[in-house]
């Protein structure tokens, strides 16, 4: 399961107004980064075969089979400071994160 803080929900809900009708807020690990992995947002009109879709408040997250090993228990939150605001990301399966926050490696 994932989690969105309500920031995180009002911010991805603000982004997504802006975006075509319909579109799905995709949510994935990719391969690369400063570590292993990185955090991957973006929208998305298809649902593939495989991917998982999520009811979270206002807000349809799809994940990938893949990517769902290893963001399961992943939390998102969004806050603001001096530098501007920024997604944060809390994931239970990461051994190790790299200083911008965006960028993971979990055990094998």
């Amino acid at each position: 399961m994932i989690h969105l803080s309500q920031a995180a929900t009002t911010e991805i809900g603000r982004i997504k107004s802006k975006q075509q009708p319909n579109v799905l807020f995709r949510l994935a690990a990719r391969p690369g980064g400063c570590s292993e992995f990185f955090y991957d947002m973006s929208f998305d009109k298809v649902i593939k075969v495989g991917d998982q879709v999520f009811d979270l408040d206002e807000i349809q997250v799809v994940i990938d089979a893949t990517s769902l090993n290893y963001l399961n228990g992943l939390k998102v939150d969004y806050s603001e400071d001096l530098m501007g605001g920024g997604f944060r990301f809390h994931n239970p399966q990461a051994i190790a994160t790299c200083g911008c926050g965006n960028s993971f490696s979990i055990s094998h």
